[in-house]
């Protein structure tokens, strides 16, 4: 069966499902922003408590961390996850002329990586210090670029490989990927000392929000 191009009417979506979503994860996120900024005691302690003991791990299981460093600088780096998405983007310009989709899907990974700058700027968080590093991050704590990057991306691809209706043996694969670069970047920060777990759990919130807001603009405003 003739697969239906990327930009081919798909079927109607529930766009009160997708608000509800967006919404969703915008409160959430914007809590724990304000939880973070106001460094609520609750949360900080479970930061500390939680990337003190993995560090210890870090440091136990050298062999482990080197394996964990080469995905996290390499696999599941934010250059390469852009990198990914620009490959994509111009494909769906070369196969399909699809010149909207393309530009909403590299003003969205844009739109991603200024979101995340703007507010490791405004909150200004430390990362982790360790007397015995096992690897070093620039830039402040909050929100995980890596965890958001990959969420951003990863959500973006599957939801237009989504409309493009792959094979379920695709579909399945694809899901599996995503799942595991997504959840698997977020781990990999906190496991080397980068990131405080809440840095990563804002990433994975604020960039499955923007998915969620970028794909009720898509099949709103699509021409």
């Amino acid at each position: 069966m003739h697969n239906p191009p990327v930009d081919s009417p798909p079927r109607p979506p529930d766009h009160r499902t997708t608000v509800r979503a967006a919404a969703a994860l915008a409160l959430c996120s914007v809590l724990l922003l304000i939880l973070v900024a106001a460094e609520w005691h609750p949360l900080i302690s479970i930061d500390g408590d939680v990337a003190r003991t993995t560090h210890r791990w870090a440091v136990d299981e050298p062999g482990l961390t080197h394996a964990f460093r080469i995905l996290t600088d390499w696999v599941w780096d934010p250059w390469t996850m852009r990198l990914v998405c620009a490959v994509v983007v111009v494909w769906l310009v070369w196969r399909h002329s699809a010149w909207w989709t393309a530009l909403w899907l590299a003003a969205t990974c844009a739109l991603g990586t200024l979101l995340q700058q703007s507010l490791k700027a405004a909150v200004d968080r430390p990362r982790p210090v360790w007397t015995d590093p096992v690897d070093s991050a620039h830039y402040a704590a909050f929100p995980s670029g890596h965890a958001m990057t990959a969420t951003v991306v990863c959500g973006l691809l599957l939801w237009l490989l989504h409309r493009y209706g792959p094979g379920r043996a695709v579909w399945r694969t694809a899901l599996a990927v995503a799942a595991v670069s997504v959840v698997g970047v977020g781990l990999t920060r906190v496991w080397l000392g980068v990131h405080w777990p809440s840095d990563v759990l804002g990433g994975w919130l604020l960039g499955a929000m923007l998915v969620a807001l970028a794909v009720l603009v898509h099949e709103r405003w699509r021409p």
